[in-house]
């Protein structure tokens, strides 16, 4: 008897373009988490900052998702796949450069705009390399060829970790002092101080401008399939027509709260070791240990593409979910390292979230995958609002994060009751898209 003919994730004669577009993927991945660490950089550099407005670099940061993914969708949608990724380059390249002037001219709100900048950048190449990956082959293969396409996102966002902590957070004059000393300087040397720590705070961004030159020139001269790329549905058609499918407005909503947790874990990661250090008299790295988290969600997006073979992406989803959301209370209520290892380990269960929702959300969509992918890349505005949120339960016992107690347990600690409730909704999602499959 014959076996069946099995489906490769990726044919042969779109493995280049694959993989060209997959490099992408860590570009964004850099953006990300070279820019978590800046809310305690910059919390460090301008002492004067609360920690709500350390946390506005979250805010401006994925802000810019929310504000351009529906206009990148119209752009590729009227154009091509290739001339919005062009115009994503672009644009993350001059956000990077005009870190350049915010230095100059030591204004925070200037670095808010080159961060707003650089994410519209990356809403166009997220809403475009996302449904491109899911048409380079086989619909059933979709899944799988995004979550291994996302399994890159990682490298580049360890090394952004490692550029924060080695370039930016290690090198900072700031962070020598602790506040009896610096408020000792004087004028002249807090001022000193203050020019030389932007100066380094900008190198990361400065660099990755002239890597994202380097790659726009390449894609200029690459040849990316037009796949699925005309449609004779007007843009209103496309939305009434994706959001007819019952799991895609659920699905924009769960990849809100996702990101929002996912931001959350990784950003408040640095407060709760500096909360441990504090109270415990440790000395622990917290980019270490971020890194840590971000090689076991690397390794989890490798597993977890592995076992979409077996089982169906929602219940994965779900089993997934539910085994972060125990995590996310280990966080809460355990004490001392045993609390921030599971901390570190709700990434590996994170880890297929974002790939697999936007699997679910647009399974079947065809072309309309383009609007349908810009409602999702939107939903990365979850990024700005959930952080915020957090930052304030954080800032009620204000810069000593070791001093006041909500319900029995540390403000830090207790604010990860946020990730928390995000992740529970993701697996609601997971839930009620396996019931619909069963149907």
């Amino acid at each position: 008897m014959n076996q069946p003919k099995k489906i490769p994730v990726v044919s042969k004669e779109l493995l280049i373009p694959f993989i060209i577009i997959t490099s992408l993927f860590a570009l964004w991945g850099f953006a990300n988490d070279v820019t978590n660490p800046m809310v305690t950089a910059f919390k460090k550099v301008m002492p004067e900052l609360s920690w709500t407005q350390a946390y506005l670099v979250q805010f401006a940061f994925y802000f810019g998702y929310g504000c351009m993914a529906i206009p990148a969708a119209l752009f590729i949608k009227k154009y091509t796949y290739k001339k919005g990724i062009i115009l994503g380059l672009s644009l993350y390249a001059l956000g990077a450069f005009l870190f350049y002037p915010a230095s100059a001219y030591e204004e925070y709100s200037y670095f808010l705009i080159s961060l707003y900048v650089i994410t519209c950048g990356l809403a166009l190449l997220e809403t475009t390399s996302n449904p491109l990956i899911l048409s380079l082959g086989a619909k059933e293969t979709a899944t799988q060829r995004l979550n291994l396409a996302q399994s890159f996102n990682p490298i580049g966002s360890i090394s952004g970790m490692m550029i924060a902590q080695f370039v930016v957070l290690s090198q900072i004059k700031s962070a020598t002092y602790n506040d009896e000393t610096y408020a000792a300087l004087d004028v002249a040397s807090k001022a000193a101080i203050k020019t030389e720590d932007l100066n380094i705070i900008s190198y990361p961004y400065l660099g990755i401008g002239v890597i994202v030159l380097v790659i726009l020139i390449l894609i200029v001269f690459t040849k990316i399939p037009t796949v699925q790329e005309h449609t004779s549905l007007s843009f209103k058609e496309s939305v009434s027509k994706i959001f007819s499918k019952k799991t895609f407005l659920p699905g924009v909503i769960a990849q809100m709260f996702y990101v929002g947790a996912q931001i959350m874990c990784w950003t408040a990661i640095f407060q709760y070791v500096q909360y441990l250090n504090e109270s415990t008299n440790s000395d622990i790295n917290a980019t270490y240990m971020n890194m840590i988290a971000m090689g076991i969600f690397l390794g989890g997006r490798f597993l977890g593409t592995a076992l979409l073979s077996v089982f169906s992406a929602p219940k994965l989803l779900y089993i997934f979910a539910a085994c972060a959301v125990l995590c996310c209370a280990g966080a809460i209520i355990i004490p001392g390292m045993p609390g921030l290892i599971s901390l570190v380990s709700i990434s590996l269960f994170m880890s297929i979230m974002f790939p697999t929702i936007y699997g679910i959300a647009l399974k079947d969509m065809g072309d309309e995958a383009k609007v349908g992918s810009a409602f999702l890349v939107m939903a990365i505005v979850g990024g700005a609002i959930f952080p915020l949120m957090q930052g304030a339960i954080i800032d009620i016992g204000g810069d000593n994060l070791a001093d006041t107690l909500i319900l029995g347990v540390p403000e830090v600690k207790f604010s990860f009751i946020m990730p928390m409730i995000c992740i529970a909704v993701v697996g609601l999602y997971g839930l009620y898209a396996a019931k619909l499959e069963n149907a």
